[in-house]
């Protein structure tokens, strides 16, 4: 890889269980964050790209709270 991408962890903590990493990065010149849930030997970039870090927590909750694997 000529140019490889970093991620840029801006906040991250422990929800149900699982490891919320939101990134922060920018695309044409507007900042965006993704948030990537770790749990058990896997991870997941849940929302690729929100345009605020309380709308990409908010959506990576509702995707863990959505999941049936974490209703234990």
């Amino acid at each position: 890889m000529i140019d490889p991408h970093y991620p840029h962890i801006v906040i991250a903590f422990d929800y149900r269980g699982c490891r919320v990493e939101v990134e922060k990065d920018s695309f044409q010149g507007e900042e965006i964050y993704s948030v990537w849930v770790n749990y058990g030997f896997q991870c997941v970039v849940v929302t690729p790209c929100c345009y605020s870090k309380t709308e990409a927590i908010r959506k990576g909750k509702h995707w863990i709270d959505s999941q049936l694997i974490f209703d234990e």
